[in-house]
């Protein structure tokens, strides 16, 4: 079977982050700066270093910000354009007007939230999602605790593990989506309420367990774990 690439990509781009303020008063979530760049642009530049040539920012909050920066300073590579609600449709929603008011018709398109920075296999993702036929494949990252684990053997304390891996996985915000899975989401609502769990059931969503660097920006102490990967990381 030949594995499928998408070309174009719909990243959810209005996000007001509220527990980030006072970084978030001028901008919309995905444009916080992480070592000096949006982080919203650390996805689009992984994005056009793989299969895709073509981003569409889905906008809300504070549009003009987000489409004035890219504007002012593309992407190299990618063709990086704004979609902007008129009023707030939810993540299903927002990905269903963003594929029409595109124009779109593409078979197959990568899905994402806006304000993750992650390094997971763009080819794993594709070869997972044609393999398993699958009419949606979801990035799955490892769920790590909130809080240090104590270890005992019955009463007694044997050691700790601070914040440990749990034995569970938990969605990463990107996905392959099929033109016939973005049919079915919400005109106004979430796909992970009825779209996915009906696909589940169906053996119709596929999953890549990945346990590259992850990272969703939800507080200040999100925006210092990235920006000291991307120091130790990238040249």
């Amino acid at each position: 079977m030949v594995m499928e690439k998408p070309t174009t990509a719909l990243i959810l781009a209005g996000g007001k982050g509220e527990r980030l303020r006072p970084l978030t008063d001028n901008r919309p979530k995905p444009m916080v700066l992480v070592n000096g760049k949006p982080i919203i642009q650390y996805q689009l530049e992984w994005l056009r270093d793989n299969s895709i040539n073509k981003a569409f920012l889905l906008t809300g909050y504070l549009h003009n910000v987000i489409n004035d920066y890219f504007a002012s300073q593309p992407v190299n590579g990618l063709d990086v354009r704004c979609i902007k609600e008129k009023s707030p449709l939810g993540r299903g929603g927002a990905f269903k007007h963003g594929y029409y008011e595109a124009g779109l018709n593409d078979s197959l398109v990568y899905a994402s939230n806006g304000d993750i920075y992650t390094n997971i296999s763009f080819d794993d993702l594709c070869a997972v999602h044609s393999n398993e036929q699958a009419m949606a494949t979801i990035a799955l990252t490892p769920m790590v605790s909130q809080y240090g684990v104590v270890d005992t053997n019955e009463d007694t304390v044997t050691g700790f593990r601070e914040k440990p891996l749990l034995p569970y996985w938990i969605n990463s915000g990107a996905y392959l989506l099929n033109k016939e899975t973005i049919e079915l989401f919400p005109d106004i609502g979430d796909h992970e309420t009825k779209v996915f769990p009906d696909l589940a059931q169906e053996g119709k969503l596929a999953a890549l367990k990945s346990h590259a660097f992850w990272r969703s920006l939800e507080t200040i102490k999100d925006l210092d774990i990235i920006g000291e990967f991307l120091n130790t990381n990238q040249n």
